[in-house]
């Protein structure tokens, strides 16, 4: 593929060729080593979930700062963590397939990867590759304490799982995982439902201790709910990613971090006063969540999103906006516009210091 259009480290932001996505270096590393700082403030393993990231860019510097290891979503993108040089890796779903699971096994040769299970069929196709190579893969019984997606129920159907792991000699039984998913609520609501989702978590662990079976990990937590999560004494690690670079759906709900990612674009068209079109779209911006927002010029909206073009409106202040200039954008959910993109424009006051690859983009399989 040819890249012939890239920045070079010491070019400003103005002379990027848009859509550009484009981190603020100071901002996401401050936001980066604050959580850590949290995390370590309450003994509490953080290990980051890179579903938002997508890059041994960004978890090295994560590992780095503090982090016990990665969490990822997918085979594919374990795989890029692990060619990138991290060796502690989650894969915080259930991965089933006969080449699914051969690849994962395949990386245990090269990392400690450890994968979430729910099924007594896909454990025993998990143990049987392991046992084909001559490896052993860590295992998280994964326990649905909240948002009914994957997991075994707490109780019975939890420890009878463990059991059937422990009892497997191509797989290690490390632990619970119990996600209580993103909470969008007040502070007093949350640390309810939190609450909640993690009395489920410590009654599946304890009833897996009485049956004899040691619980190491008991990995829960996300950006929404850490600061109460972290609190909860039999949680071992937490698994938040997005709070790196943050989005519009955190912004709303959160000020703990700050803004670090934005998506740069450029004005193509100015066909009335009060109307301006964008080199940007549904191709190149995520927009499930809601359109994204305006960061500059102030006076500016986004009102609707084409394939390729973003239509803003301009009130008075912003009409003097010209094409050829740039407009910066909030999208509302950053993982699934990272996504998108080739790269990270990275920059620190507005100065480009790194282009890095996203390099696990679309690595969903």
């Amino acid at each position: 593929m040819t890249v012939n259009y890239l920045p070079r480290p010491g070019a400003a932001v103005e002379d990027f060729e848009t859509p550009a996505l484009v981190v603020d270096l100071d901002v996401a590393e401050t936001n980066l080593r604050k959580m850590q700082s949290f995390a370590d403030k309450h003994g509490m393993g953080l290990r980051p979930h890179s579903k938002t990231h997508k890059s041994p860019y960004w978890a090295h510097k994560q590992l780095d700062a503090g982090a016990i290891g990665i969490t990822c979503s997918k085979v594919g993108e374990a795989e890029v963590l692990v060619d990138g040089g991290v060796r502690e890796v989650l894969i915080a779903n259930e991965i089933v397939g006969a080449k699914k699971i051969a690849r994962l096994a395949a990386l245990e040769r090269r990392a400690n990867v450890a994968v979430a299970v729910d099924n007594a069929e896909n454990v025993r196709e998990l143990s049987d590759a392991a046992e084909a190579i001559g490896v052993k893969i860590g295992v998280l019984v994964d326990v649905n304490v909240r948002i009914a997606r994957c997991g075994v129920e707490p109780g019975e159907p939890a420890t009878t799982l463990a059991k059937v792991v422990d009892g497997l000699t191509g797989l290690r039984f490390d632990g619970l995982m119990g996600y209580e998913g993103h909470v969008t609520a007040g502070e007093e609501e949350k640390r309810q439902i939190v609450a909640e989702a993690m009395d489920k978590f410590k009654y599946a662990k304890d009833e897996v201790e009485s049956a004899g079976l040691q619980v190491q990990v008991m990995s829960a937590g996300g950006t929404s709910t850490y600061m109460e999560t972290a609190k909860i004494d039999h949680v071992t690690e937490i698994q938040c990613g997005s709070y790196i670079f943050m989005d519009g759906k955190y912004l709303d709900e959160m000020s703990d971090f700050d803004l670090a990612l934005t998506v740069v674009s450029t004005v193509i068209s100015r066909p009335t006063p009060e109307r301006a079109i964008l080199d940007i779209g549904r191709k190149s911006m995520n927009a499930e969540t809601g359109l994204p927002r305006v960061v500059s010029p102030t006076g500016a909206t986004l009102v609707g999103l084409n394939e390729e073009h973003g239509i803003l409106e301009l009130e008075d202040e912003a009409q003097g906006l010209r094409i050829g200039e740039q407009v910066r954008l909030l999208p509302m959910t950053a993982a699934t516009t990272i996504n998108i993109h080739d790269f990270y424009f990275c920059v620190r006051n507005g100065i480009l210091e790194e282009v890095v690859p996203v390099a696990a983009r679309g690595r969903f399989w």
